[in-house]
């Protein structure tokens, strides 16, 4: 699960990216998590330390929402996440089709659901999900030798999905952790869109 920093800084920059808020109090942050403002305040030094955003009174301000979006990724932590993985001999597009309705799709699935288009081929799919839809996902998706191509990633109480999507800042941070060489693809596509 990510952690409670991660969830701190998706939510200033889902907002940042959208144009939605530039400006923020750690208090309102602090009551919307449920955190202390301590945690709020240690989540957003690495972000101040470089620059990303800037802090004024008891306000900060966003002055480089992309250099914080790279911030994220670079410390994103993609792999410790993955709760179950299986192969499931079927395209990407039919393995989307089976999954249960409460899941949120992630990496290139969310990106094909959110945007209408593959910017590259892909083959894997990455969803977030919690306990009460792993175990349909396990009985529609048995664990079966072969290179896993369906990823299970633990749901956070903080993500919002859009439709059933992942933000696209999420979607972001998710390819920019992946190693497949079409990842590279749909991050060049999405950061035209992002900025």
């Amino acid at each position: 699960m990510i952690t409670k920093k991660e969830a701190i800084w998706r939510e200033i920059l889902v907002k940042a990216t959208k144009r939605e808020q530039l400006e923020f109090t750690q208090k309102d942050l602090a009551q919307k998590f449920g955190f202390s403002v301590s945690t709020i305040f240690n989540a957003l030094n690495v972000p101040r330390g470089q620059g990303a955003i800037k802090v004024t009174g008891r306000n900060f301000h966003v002055v480089d929402a992309e250099k914080f979006l790279y911030i994220w990724a670079t410390q994103r932590n993609l792999e410790k996440d993955i709760i179950y993985e299986t192969f499931f001999p079927a395209s990407a597009r039919e393995i989307e089709g089976l999954m249960p309705p409460d899941v949120v799709f992630g990496a290139y699935s969310a990106y094909v659901h959110k945007f209408g288009n593959a910017p590259a081929d892909y083959d894997k799919v990455y969803v977030y999900a919690g306990d009460s839809e792993l175990s349909e996902i396990k009985n529609r998706f048995p664990k079966t030798k072969g290179n896993p191509n369906v990823f299970i990633l633990q749901k956070d109480n903080f993500l919002e999905p859009e439709n059933g999507v992942a933000s696209a800042v999420q979607i972001f941070v998710d390819l920019w952790n992946l190693k497949d060489w079409y990842a590279r693809e749909f991050l060049n596509k999405l950061k035209e869109v992002i900025f």
